[in-house]
């Protein structure tokens, strides 16, 4: 552990909760060099949805490094990114009527909501974002500009302009977007009409709350009539985190601009794209770069997962069903214990228990302890943040719980 200790910065944060060397990974599982097993329901933070070295995404992928496929190419034409191109047309957004275009911003999540935020801006002419309490979308300035969490804002050094934070769904007494719209009807409100609203359907880093359908219908309509472009940022609940493939196709809505990363990929690969409706595709060329924007073999793995997972219907009623469990078995756990304030959220496999400030990291760590990775959400770190693989077992599913409840009974009876 002393070279990481000596030689990494500071800034590191995962493995300080978890301050073991992991050499393995396969399926829900992480393993240490010297033999130590973890369950791992926190899959990248979302980037793994398909599980650590799936086997199908794997042999693609050697068998694409075998066959000496192309690795970097910036944007120029490849086979790989032909097939990608084409199999995300054909398996997402044609059977969902949509026929947005695809920009490649880089290799982040980051990449792609700066993409968003700079194009609704040319588009539009104006400069203004709104964005949501409790929100994050990215540690860059752009990004973090439109974030709530403050963790993350006061680092970064200079000062977060052209973004206005309005109540997020039902946060600080407003059930639906009329405080925007209040604002947006009263010339003396003192909010330029912006150029954009990006918005997570669920607030994974914000403490896992999550927006009802009536109100992303409320906020998609309120944009509509005044002419603002919505951003849905779908980076952590996308790729059939909380059912559908989009987090959004529930609420009946379309976004103008969507953005997505994290699984994308597949096999945890870095990759970010940026849908936009056809009529919003103004740039010229060259007027957003980047050297990374183009890993070819993330276009071979996302490419394989679509192909492999969503030609049907059958991942996404999984995620739906086992998610319902989940939620259940965390309502049982907060129930079980009726004194202590416990509550729980979700949608699909984006679960979350909320356990109070101080408490929630302990859990996370007495977690650890007992074998399973779980990560902590929200502005006060209130939440336990449960995101398994979609292609965990039932078998996983139920160990994780039972260990969870372990370690809240453990932890609650320590406080007490």
């Amino acid at each position: 552990m002393s070279i990481f200790d000596q030689h990494e910065s500071n800034v590191r944060s995962y493995s300080r909760r978890w301050p073991v060397v992991f050499s393995r990974a396969t399926g829900s599982h992480l393993h240490t060099e010297d033999g130590g097993r973890w369950l791992d329901f926190f899959a990248g933070a979302g980037s793994l949805n398909y599980g650590h070295n799936n086997p199908v995404l794997k042999q693609a992928l050697l068998d694409y490094v075998a066959a000496d496929g192309v690795i970097h190419a910036l944007d120029m034409f490849t086979t790989a990114r032909h097939d990608l191109l084409e199999t995300l047309v054909e398996v997402v957004l044609r059977p969902r009527g949509m026929d947005h275009k695809v920009i490649f911003p880089g290799p982040g999540g980051a990449n792609a909501v700066e993409a968003a935020l700079k194009l609704a801006r040319t588009v539009t002419g104006r400069t203004g974002i709104v964005h949501f309490t409790n929100s994050f979308h990215g540690a860059t300035l752009g990004a973090l500009a439109v974030t709530g969490n403050p963790a993350h804002r006061r680092y970064a050094g200079v000062p977060l302009t052209g973004a206005t934070p309005v109540p997020f769904d039902g946060q600080d007494g407003h059930p639906t977007p009329e405080y925007l719209a209040r604002l947006l009807d009263n010339p003396g409100s003192g909010l330029d009409l912006p150029a954009a609203v990006i918005v997570e359907t669920v607030q994974a880093e914000g403490g896992v709350n999550v927006a009802s359908n009536e109100w992303l219908r409320a906020l998609a309509d309120l944009c509509r009539q005044h002419e603002i472009l919505l951003i849905v940022d779908d980076i952590q609940a996308g790729c059939g985190r909380t059912g559908g493939f989009f987090s959004f196709e529930d609420a009946g809505i379309v976004p103008d601009i969507i953005c997505l990363s994290k699984s994308i990929g597949g096999y945890g690969l870095p990759l970010a794209l940026t849908l936009v409706r056809p009529e919003l595709d103004v740039w010229k060329p060259g007027a957003h770069s980047g050297t990374f924007r183009g890993v070819n073999p993330a276009f071979v793995t996302a490419t394989k997962a679509l192909s492999t997972y969503w030609r049907d219907d059958v991942l996404e009623k999984s995620t739906r069903v086992r998610g319902e469990w989940v939620g259940n078995a965390l309502a049982d756990i907060a129930g079980a214990h009726p004194g202590a304030g416990l509550s729980t959220r979700g949608r699909g496999l984006m679960q979350g228990l909320v356990v109070g400030a101080g408490l929630a990291d302990a859990v996370a760590d007495e977690a650890f302890t007992r074998g399973l990775l779980v990560e902590t959400a929200g502005p006060r770190d209130e939440v336990v943040k449960l995101l398994p693989p979609l292609t965990a077992t039932d078998a996983e599913l139920a160990e994780g719980i039972e260990i969870l409840e372990q370690s809240v009974r453990v932890v609650l009876e320590r406080a007490a």
